[in-house]
């Protein structure tokens, strides 16, 4: 992921996760053109949120508990729980094996879309990282998280 290491940040590889999937929910046209079309390597929305919140657990509680290891300060981990709440939300009504015409068409997801974006800006500009460039496939995710 460009500019700024990652890797300084003690909880790095759960931070690229976050970031990773943060990055799919705040793209509506990459939301368009890769999940509801079916294209191989990214996932899906149920994915993008288990990335979210698996490690993390921010689905139990905050992202202040990371300041420091996964998120710099206390505004990225409040962007991040914004957009775990609001995801969650649809994720929950609309069931995690939905369809991703499902999320696309909940009354809330431009919401979800906007919080999402947010906290992936907030992120990427704290990395040093253009917002705005595609995400990454799954594939080189987890070689950019590789140990050893």
């Amino acid at each position: 992921m460009g500019g700024m290491p990652l890797n300084d940040m003690p909880w790095w590889r759960w931070r690229s996760n976050v970031r990773s999937a943060l990055h799919m929910l705040s793209d509506p046209v990459f939301q368009r053109d890769v999940w509801l079309a079916g294209v191989d390597g990214y996932g899906d929305v149920t994915d993008a949120v288990y990335r979210l919140v698996e490690d993390t657990w921010l689905d139990n509680w905050s992202a202040e508990k990371y300041v420091g290891t996964i998120f710099r300060d206390s505004q990225e981990a409040a962007l991040v729980d914004t957009a775990v709440l609001r995801v969650l939300r649809i994720m929950h009504q609309v069931g995690p094996d939905a369809p991703v015409a499902a999320y696309l068409e909940h009354h809330a997801w431009p919401e979800a879309v906007r919080a999402a974006r947010d906290a992936h800006v907030r992120m990427a500009a704290s990395d040093a990282e253009d917002p705005d460039t595609p995400p990454r496939t799954l594939e080189v995710l987890r070689i950019m998280t590789r140990t050893g």
